[in-house]
């Protein structure tokens, strides 16, 4: 079995003799699935982004309705208002905001500024729960949309206390996708640290071909609904990104900016390499020894992950 305690301390270690036991039982290692899915299908590359030259920010400063069990408005209180960026040296900007209650960042607020900033850069935005209406106005201002994609009603409840389930989220995809550049994002662990809906959710996406699927990973946040919560279990996590890459060969797939620290981020970081990710953002020295170890080349990236 895979020892969580073992990956910890020792995620090579952990990894190799959880392949060893699979394949001594006549399983096939999922491990080494997912690295042949990668070889098949993808160059022998591997992405590492330090996204400097990304400026997070936030069209409502710190406000948001929802207060979010995970984040509760603390993560805008580290981007930029959007009314105090009067010029800036990023060659991009990631464009978000907090949700109005109906879990809609409102994009059309300061789409003056907005044009002013964009000469010479490229925009990435959150947009939540938008409609087409809403979607054409910001239209010419976009590069690239960053959806989140929540597998279940019972997580959008507790998360967000919003009645959506997968299909809604899918709907808003759907419609993104058909007008500009959309890339989903999956959190592991959202609803508490408990994996939930997104065995569904990435079921749904690879449904639909998509091209790329950022993961992200919980983060016990002090001050949040969710502070004494645990991230998923480190198994479950890594185990998710492997399949994730034997369900999805062809896709690009990532391990996003928003995950913990620490051994946790060490193993994870580790075991994303070995799973056959492309993209890692702000990898631990663990995963940039494992891309040597593996016989990849490591291309350095200075921009949000999405963007390239």
């Amino acid at each position: 079995m895979f020892d969580v305690r073992d990956l910890q301390s020792s995620p090579r270690n952990a990894l190799a003799r959880d392949d060893s036991n699979r394949e001594s039982a006549g399983e096939p290692a999922l491990f080494l699935q997912a690295w042949q899915a990668r070889a098949r299908h993808h160059p022998p590359t591997i992405r590492f982004d330090r996204p400097l030259d990304t400026l997070p920010v936030s069209l409502t400063g710190p406000s948001c309705a929802l207060q979010c069990a995970h984040c509760g408005g603390h993560y805008l209180a580290h981007m930029r208002p959007i009314w105090e960026v009067d010029d800036t040296p990023a060659t991009s900007l990631l464009i978000s905001g907090g949700c109005d209650p109906q879990g809609r960042v409102p994009v059309s607020q300061h789409l003056e500024r907005v044009a002013a900033l964009r000469a010479g850069r490229r925009l990435n935005w959150h947009v939540g729960m938008i409609d087409e209406a809403t979607l054409r106005t910001i239209e010419p201002y976009v590069d690239l949309v960053s959806f989140d994609v929540v597998g279940d009603r019972e997580t959008a409840r507790e998360v967000y206390g919003l009645d959506l389930d997968l299909d809604d989220y899918m709907r808003t995809y759907d419609l993104l996708r058909r007008r500009v550049r959309v890339v989903p994002h999956l959190t592991l662990g959202l609803r508490g640290g408990r994996m939930s809906g997104e065995r569904r959710a990435l079921e749904a996406l690879a449904a639909r071909d998509a091209g790329t699927v950022v993961f992200i990973v919980l983060i016990p946040t002090p001050g949040t609904r969710y502070a004494d919560c645990a991230p998923p279990p480190l198994d479950e996590a890594a185990r998710f990104l492997a399949r994730a890459r034997v369900e999805m060969p062809r896709a690009r797939l990532y391990l996003g900016c928003m995950r913990p620290r620490g051994t946790y981020r060490e193993a994870l970081d580790e075991a994303a390499v070995r799973a056959g990710l492309n993209v890692i953002v702000n990898p631990a020295r663990s995963a940039v020894e494992a891309a040597a170890e593996m016989g990849l080349t490591v291309e350095w990236g200075r921009e949000c992950c999405a963007l390239d």
